[in-house]
């Protein structure tokens, strides 16, 4: 028992302390139980392979399918467009969706899917994100004491008095409770909150280069940008490019050339993207992007009897952009974009040159190349990476291997969506196990091309989370092996027992909070129903007030970022430290339980 408390001691210590990463301090502590003998491998591994930590990882999975395909950042106009752009109806906003959404979905699953759409609401809005992720995590335990399903502890405890001959909790007995508290965590944390940005503030986001949509102003682009579709009967059906010499006969540029499909009753949506060469064929129901005049695109159109459509605006699926400054030693120097043979030996091309203060667009071909000239390269987004490789001609500015992980799959944003709905629906109807909703959600996104290859969807993967959780879960088990726990709950009747129920229903409570920063909610409530229930029957008053105790105290956990796994996973997101979660979530945790002290009563009376 001594060393158990002396690792849990130093663990919690170094966590404070805030120099060492947590996932770090959680392995330390996990070998040390091994090695002292206290834990065997089995038991000490064990977290690796809990439903609730593969859980995480699907959810990490689902959560970047929806950054990814540009559902998050549809979720977040529309929620910003509700809040009005106030960041305190934001917050508000935050609160109630999240906490309704919590009462019927696990807390881990709703924090997941809410926190990419958390993250993008807050960047259009310019506020910092940092304000709302913590809260999004309470929110998910406050909204779980809302309905019966709403957090395995609410099952734990209505199962206790079932077995003791009460009456269960039926589905909305937890309603008013959830009510209440979801009243104080919005009137506490609409102030505390702030603190946390206030902190935030100092670690400003590093400049990551120009965006896409930078680049795409900067260089006017979408400026005299027409979108045309290839029928069958055009002229130009089974011809390459090369061919047709639209710049010269109509003073055109094809910036690209594109094949949109729908399949599944027109559900699902598949589009490709093919960067321009001489070579290129069209082909019937091909979508041409041009860049031009207005009279030269319309003689274009009548001559080859292109149908044009909707504005165009440039999308970035297959293809990206990206700048590239010419060094001064570079062999391009003093040659036409032409002879250049970017296009053929890189396969880029170039859009546009920036030289100084100077924009240039036309004739780019015949332009030669000077030191210190900044190109704008489209090509496919692997070629663009290759880019990197290239030091002795060449820099590219930027980091495109960040920049195409923000580049959405806005056409596949339906197809999360409905992956998303089937997740909750099958969760929340008990059809299959939560973990295997997950998990069947997770390689769903992968398998309809939510991403644009595996190793994005394990990127999206917080490891430090995953780990952290993993290697806490067996203090659990170390606690129980060597006594701890049975010592804190049997010495928690003999004190308080004597002074009154409200003395004892406050020692409830408080004693399942502390035990469950420690050891997992459900385990926590297992542990501690069946003591709510004895000690109840031994100072002859009802359970029910106890027994909701327990689970209040086992799902209101907030002040560690390892009691719960919501709390973990905003913790990375949030640049939160261990000290965050005590300064925010304990004062919480501390009201809440005041406050229930007295009410819980008046809903079950002793």
């Amino acid at each position: 028992m001594t060393i158990t408390l002396i690792v849990l001691f130093i663990t919690i210590a170094l966590f404070i302390w805030g120099r060492i990463r947590s996932d770090i301090v959680a392995l330390s502590a996990l070998v040390v139980l091994i090695l002292t003998g206290i834990l065997a491998p089995t038991e000490a591994l064990a977290g690796f392979s809990s439903s609730v930590v593969v859980m995480m990882v699907g959810l990490f999975v689902v959560g970047g399918a929806i950054l990814q395909t540009g559902l998050a950042r549809a979720a977040g106009d529309r929620m910003m467009g509700m809040a009005k752009g106030n960041e305190t109806k934001a917050f508000l906003l935050v609160m109630l969706t999240t906490s309704a959404i919590g009462a019927f979905v696990s807390n881990t699953g709703t924090v997941a899917l809410m926190m990419p759409i958390i993250v993008s609401m807050a960047a259009q809005g310019g506020f910092s994100s940092s304000r709302l992720l913590m809260p999004l995590a309470f929110a998910g335990s406050l909204g779980g004491m809302l309905t019966l399903i709403g957090t395995p502890p609410n099952l734990v405890v209505s199962e206790e008095l079932e077995k003791h001959g009460f009456e269960g909790l039926s589905f909305f007995s937890f309603l008013p409770v959830g009510i209440v508290i979801i009243a104080i965590g919005i009137l506490f944390l609409l102030p505390m909150s702030k603190t946390l940005v206030k902190k935030q503030r100092g670690r400003s986001r590093k400049a990551g280069g120009k965006s896409l949509d930078d680049l795409v102003e900067e260089y006017q682009l979408n400026d005299n940008l027409y979108r045309y579709r290839v029928p069958a009967r055009s002229s130009i059906v089974g011809k390459k490019v090369i061919d047709l010499d639209v710049k010269n006969r109509f003073g055109a540029t094809i910036l690209e050339i594109r094949n949109e499909r729908r399949k599944a009753l027109g559900m699902v949506r598949d589009v490709s993207q093919s960067i321009v060469s001489g070579d290129s064929i069209i082909e019937s129901d091909d979508i041409l992007y041009l860049v031009g005049s207005r009279e030269g695109m319309g003689r274009m159109a009548a001559e080859y009897r292109l149908r044009r459509e909707k504005a165009a605006s440039l999308d970035f699926y297959d293809i990206g952009l990206a700048e590239i400054v010419v060094l001064p030693s570079s062999k391009l120097t003093n040659t036409r974009i032409r002879d250049s043979r970017l296009r053929e030996a890189n396969r880029v091309n170039v859009l546009g040159i920036r030289r100084g203060e100077e924009y240039i667009y036309d004739d780019l071909g015949d332009r030669r190349l000077r030191g210190g000239d900044v190109l704008l390269v489209q090509a496919q987004w692997d070629d663009l990476l290759t880019l990197n490789s290239e030091n002795s001609n060449w820099v590219v500015l930027g980091h495109p291997d960040k920049t195409i992980r923000k580049a959405t799959l806005d056409y596949k944003g339906s197809t999360a969506a409905a992956i998303m709905l089937l997740m909750i629906g099958l969760m929340v109807t008990g059809w299959t196990a939560p973990v295997t909703a997950v998990l069947i959600a997770a390689l769903l996104t992968v398998l309809t091309g939510c991403f644009r290859k595996v190793e994005d969807a394990y990127a999206t993967i917080n490891w430090e989370s995953i780990v952290l959780i993993a290697a806490m879960m067996p203090m659990s088990t170390a606690l129980e092996k060597t006594g701890v726990s049975a010592l804190v709950s049997s010495s928690l009747v003999s004190i308080l027992g004597g002074l009154g129920p409200y003395a004892l229903l406050a020692g409830i409570y408080f004693t399942t909070s502390l035990m469950t920063m420690f050891i997992s909610n459900t385990a926590t409530a297992v542990l501690m129903a069946p003591i709510a229930m004895v000690a109840a029957q031994q100072t002859g008053v009802s359970p029910y007030s106890f027994l909701m105790a327990v689970t209040l105290g086992a799902s209101m956990c907030f002040a560690s970022p390892f009691s719960t796994p919501p709390n973990a996973l905003v913790m990375k997101a949030g640049h939160y430290s261990f000290m965050d979660y005590v300064r925010v979530g304990l004062p919480l945790q501390v009201i809440i339980g005041i406050v229930m002290t007295f009410f819980l009563p008046l809903l079950w009376p002793f």
